[in-house]
């Protein structure tokens, strides 16, 4: 059992002079074929580093029910036509926001500074939307620099909570 640090963090400010520094052979585009295989793959290669276990379970028909959500979007990032990171976002309608469900870097990949740019395509992409804010939760598990990547674009913590967890 370790205690892991949860912090809720969100933005209301959106900043659309973020410019994206991406190399030419790098693209971010949406998977509008709602591929679970897609989403499955990612949360398990990306997950396995951070513990993210809750839907290692799930069947592919619950994936298959999780990505026709309409209110989800799934982009992707890719690297000469293979797939190196995403993000999921969900549009609560209810409360005009966006929550930043999952987004994470292939290890292979990863201190490129290619999180940082996939977070400033997350934030343009919301703030086209009129959201009045976006959030995210993040813990102590996930990659070093997460917390403070968030933090450096502008997110504001307004939640921490310490939780018991079994490794």
């Amino acid at each position: 059992m370790i205690n892991v640090k949860r912090y809720y963090l969100e933005l209301k400010n959106f900043d659309l002079g973020s410019k994206l520094n991406i190399p030419n052979n790098l693209t971010i585009t949406q998977d509008e074929s709602s591929n679970f295989e897609i989403n499955k793959f990612f949360y398990k290669q990306v997950g396995i580093d951070h513990y993210w276990r809750d839907r290692l379970i799930w069947s592919d028909k619950e994936w298959n029910k999780y990505v026709q959500n309409k209110y989800l979007e799934t982009w992707v990032m890719r690297q000469a036509g293979d797939m190196i990171g995403f993000y999921e976002m969900e549009f609560h309608s209810k409360a005009n926001e966006i929550e930043l469900i999952n987004m994470g870097i292939l290890k292979e990949y990863r201190g490129k500074k290619l999180g940082s740019n996939l977070l400033k395509h997350f934030i343009n992409t919301a703030s086209q939307k009129k959201v009045k804010r976006s959030w995210v939760h993040t813990c102590s598990l996930d990659h070093k620099h997460a917390l403070y990547n968030y933090k450096s674009r502008g997110f504001k913590i307004f939640k921490e909570e310490e939780v018991s967890f079994i490794a």
